[in-house]
């Protein structure tokens, strides 16, 4: 049992292990005993069918022949590119295992593309006649591996190949991109059991079939992951690394230490934005939620509102954090991440029961979704999007604020928008551009810093519309302790959505208006910066301006 010298916290983390200890924790969810979940008839019934992530090895295992088999299949056709179009848990867990495994020697290079940006949909999708398309979702009906499918189908026989040829597809059984793949006569489908939710879906085929392009030691990954899975079998909290991760995160929620920061070398990197998904739409909701921080520096990681984990793979050094409980885990070596997958997924399950939500629904997530389809068919209608009515104009940038953020500033002008930070907030960067513009990027990431510290609030950065299927549930079904800033642009060369009336920038750009207007509709401070061009010039002129208005 890891010792805390913050007393408060430490009483607050006994107490929740010895909570997971009288409920039985362990043993009642191996057996799917659903009276650990919220009493609510309906949040139990969805429990039910979404608990396939615990038996997610038990699937895998007899499988790994067959993963093998196909991807030798895909060297010896000539293969020299594997692109995966996906989003949320489908998409995560392939880029933690390219970041931390890398392709093994003779294997393709491995590329995920989850952005509809025009710019990062040409550059990934450059080079069809050399590449394999893995096609990942869930439900078959996500909105934008369809769209990206279809644009890769377009270039694949605009080179005079044949697309069923060079497209896999990961689904759920009788889901639409099922029935397509097996109409179209893909390569391959692999079907995965339905009662796995996406993101707790790393240890299943979505995660799996990667790994085995990678040229991953399948058998390796496997072996680790159930050494973890059965840790995570017993029953005292105090023994049990899964409950001892979600004690501790659920203790600091209660407490108000919600700020959960990741602190990990960087080729762990990656891990943090799948560690976001999984637990910002996993505790998210009914005004509660544990708020994960990757991405920032330890220097950071100090504040009464945060707990860290330090995370450590094989001798490379990790920063240690500031004056806050900290949990740390050892990685042993990289094939050890299949065992924090595991880790992650029951820690998180574990702080959901004890903080009373249903950790597998996502109801929040459907708001973004349906403004954004309302937005497309206006634009259908009108061949226009409506942009929000702006506030303020600077270096010839939009500023437009969302009515809790105008009564927070209280006739301070729009620049000043840092001020509506409370104790106790963060700010959430969240911005619709390229996320392959490395220029761009340094300018975002250099405000995201300075921001947290000057202001001593913890700070989250995403990619739209990446973010929308992880962070986008905690924003609106959090606490009201989010302050936002979405970010959109013009300048760019546009592309349009084969077969629908639409391009890929306006859905990115409907998707951004569609979720400050969902941010809006929550009661949330925001503030939506339209720039003129994607110049990281211009955005830092801006920058400036808000840090010290």
């Amino acid at each position: 049992m890891p010792l805390f010298a913050d007393r408060p916290f430490a009483q607050a983390f006994e107490d929740a292990c010895a909570r997971l200890d009288r409920m039985a924790f362990a043993d009642a969810i191996w057996k799917r005993d659903l009276s650990i979940w919220p009493a609510d008839a309906t949040a139990q019934a969805s429990v039910a069918t979404r608990l396939g992530w615990l038996d997610a090895l038990d699937f895998i295992a007899p499988q790994l022949p067959r993963l093998r088999t196909f991807a030798d299949s895909v060297r010896a056709a000539g293969f020299t590119e594997v692109v995966l179009l996906g989003m949320g848990g489908s998409s995560l867990a392939p880029e933690v295992l390219r970041q931390v495994l890398g392709s093994a020697p003779g294997y393709p290079r491995f590329r995920m593309l989850d952005s509809v940006d025009p710019e990062a949909v040409r550059s990934t999708l450059d080079l069809p006649a050399a590449t394999l398309f893995i096609v990942a979702s869930k439900s078959g009906s996500t909105i934008e591996p369809n769209a990206l499918a279809a644009e890769a189908r377009r270039r694949v026989m605009a080179a005079g190949l044949e697309w069923g040829s060079r497209a896999i597809a990961i689904t759920d059984e009788g889901s639409s991109l099922h029935a397509r793949a097996l109409a179209e006569r893909w390569r391959d489908v692999f079907v995965n059991p339905s009662d796995i939710g996406g993101r707790y879906s790393a240890l299943s085929f979505f995660g799996m079939v990667p790994a085995a392009l990678l040229g991953t030691d399948l058998d390796g990954l496997v072996r680790r992951a159930r050494t973890m899975a059965d840790a995570c079998r017993q029953p005292a909290a105090a023994s049990n690394p899964g409950l001892l991760l979600g004690a501790f995160m659920a203790a600091g929620e209660k407490i108000g230490r919600d700020k959960l920061t990741l602190l990990t070398p960087e080729r762990l990197t990656s891990l943090g934005l799948w560690v976001e998904q999984l637990v910002a739409e996993s505790t998210g909701k009914s005004g509660r939620g544990v708020v994960p921080i990757a991405g920032e520096p330890a220097a950071l990681c100090h504040g009464e509102d945060r707990v860290g984990v330090s995370v450590q793979l094989g001798s490379a050094p990790t920063a240690p954090p500031g004056d806050v409980p900290t949990l740390s885990i050892d990685m042993p070596d990289e094939l050890a991440i299949g065992a924090e997958f595991f880790r992650w997924e029951f820690a998180t399950a574990a702080a959901g029961a004890l903080m009373g939500v249903n950790p597998f629904d996502e109801p929040n997530v459907t708001q973004a979704k349906e403004a954004t389809r309302r937005l497309l068919d206006l634009h259908a209608a009108q061949k226009r999007l409506p942009k929000p009515e702006a506030h303020a104009a600077l270096e010839h940038a939009r500023l437009t604020l969302s009515a809790a953020a105008l009564d927070a500033l209280n006739g301070a002008p729009a620049t000043a928008f840092l001020r509506v930070l409370r104790r106790g907030d963060y700010l959430a960067l969240l911005a619709y551009l390229p996320p392959d513009d490395a220029p761009l990027e340094a300018s975002l990431t250099s405000f995201r810093l300075v921001a947290g510290s000057t202001t001593n609030r913890a700070t989250m950065f995403g990619y739209g519309p990446r973010y929308l299927h992880s962070t986008g549930q905690l924003h609106k079904g959090g606490a009201d302790n989010g302050v936002f800033i979405v970010l959109t642009a013009d300048g760019f060369e546009d592309l349009g959505v084969p077969g629908e009336s639409y391009s890929f920038g306006v859905l990115e750009q409907a998707q951004a208006f569609g979720d400050f207007q969902s941010l809006e509709r929550a009661g949330r401070r925001a503030l939506h910066i339209h720039l003129p061009t994607r110049s990281p010039a211009t955005f830092a002129k801006i920058a400036a301006v808000l840090l010290n208005t």
